[in-house]
């Protein structure tokens, strides 16, 4: 069905097409200038002294465990309440997943409390993912991390530019990884990027992401180098130069973007602070947010009910979403012990309503109104 109000919105205009076609014109469009300016300008944006272009958000977590040296029969703590590339990476490497619990329904990031509790000899690293652009209990989880001497790695695909007191969120640990998957913050279709302030996580990154090779070709190409060795197996992860050029686009719009955004936010706050039969998850929170995604959870519910109330919604010509079945669920994951009551209930009970920069102030009160009444409809 066509949507009134789709779930998301893509912030391209003419900068795009315009990066687009004058890379073509340059007659190089593999991993080469734009690449670097896009790592460039990640780095000084985020406050990073390294930044990786990579292919996508999902090979960079590979690479980011790869990295810190983690290996099979290794155990990474990290949640379930994400998007499957979070755990699957950890697979990747023959290492074992540990799910721990988020904190609670208007918390939906890992629990300090979790990660300790799950802890073990084989632990050799943790990944935390700051949900929908909100930050995990990162003093504490460092703290701890650092005690233990084990690497943190930021999942930060939902939180380009978010902040926790000041600093990037994904500039915390030892790596932080970005998406710009087509719905994300930053969007290039596929892609996405890897920074550490690290400088042997960093040599071994770029490594990694093309084949193990010495010399890149837009190195050989410039003369600065006529034959490459391969030290390491490596991977095909690179990203190309339209993507980059596409990036770069985004970049630039992205502290507006998002400035946009956090008043879209503030009106969603606003219209619902009264509705009892919902928790707004970090509507306390005063760090600056890139607000990926708005979701609500139901209180005192199933998920037969989020199910009526989605397609409430979805007659009214709203489009919703999940974010996320729980990844301990999944059929792969089941013979993994856990229990995760809390990340239960919010898988079954979240539901995610339209968030974009170019959102009005009347769609928003519309949006609000449509999620009242279908509550009303659906609870009584």
């Amino acid at each position: 069905m066509a949507y009134k109000i789709p779930l998301f919105q893509l912030n391209f205009d003419e900068a795009e097409e315009n990066a687009v076609i004058e890379t073509l014109r340059s007659k190089w469009i593999s991993m080469g200038p734009r690449s670097q300016a896009l790592e460039e300008r990640f780095a000084e944006m985020f406050g990073s002294k390294h930044a990786v272009s990579i292919a996508n958000c999902t090979a960079a977590l590979h690479l980011a465990l790869l990295a810190v040296d983690v290996k099979a029969g290794d155990e990474v703590l990290c949640p379930s309440l994400s998007f499957a590339a979070t755990v699957n990476c950890i697979k990747y490497v023959g290492a074992t997943p540990c799910f721990c619990d988020v904190e609670s329904l208007d918390r939906p990031t890992i629990s300090i409390e979790q990660i300790k509790a799950n802890f073990s000899e084989r632990t050799r690293a943790i990944i935390v993912m700051h949900y929908a652009g909100h930050p995990c209990d990162m003093d504490a989880i460092m703290a701890f991390a650092n005690e233990k001497g084990i690497p943190v790695i930021e999942d930060a695909c939902h939180a380009p530019l978010s902040e926790l007191n000041g600093k990037k969120l994904g500039t915390i640990g030892a790596i932080g990884c970005y998406s710009f998957f087509s719905n994300k913050n930053i969007s290039t279709g596929e892609g996405g990027m890897l920074i550490t302030d690290d400088q042997s996580i960093y040599e071994k990154v770029k490594l990694l992401r093309s084949h193990g090779m010495t010399t890149m070709s837009f190195e050989r190409s410039k003369g600065h180098a006529t034959a490459y060795d391969i030290v390491e197996l490596g991977y095909n992860y690179r990203m190309d130069d339209i993507r980059a050029a596409i990036g770069l686009a985004q970049l630039e719009k992205l502290p507006e973007d998002l400035q946009k955004r956090k008043h879209v936010r503030a009106w969603y706050l606003e219209n619902l602070k009264n509705e009892s039969r919902i928790v707004v998850p970090f509507a306390e929170n005063a760090n600056f947010s890139s607000n990926y995604v708005f979701t609500v959870n139901l209180v005192d519910s199933d998920f037969t009910k989020r199910d009526q109330l989605r397609d409430f919604m979805h007659e009214n010509g709203i489009q919703t979403s999940v974010h996320y079945p729980a990844i301990h669920r999944f059929s792969i994951y089941q013979d993994i012990p856990a229990e995760l009551p809390i990340t239960e209930y919010v898988c079954d009970n979240t539901l995610t309503l339209p968030m974009f920069g170019s959102l009005t102030q009347e769609e928003v009160a519309y949006i609000s109104e449509t999620l009242k009444k279908g509550i009303q409809h659906v609870f009584g």
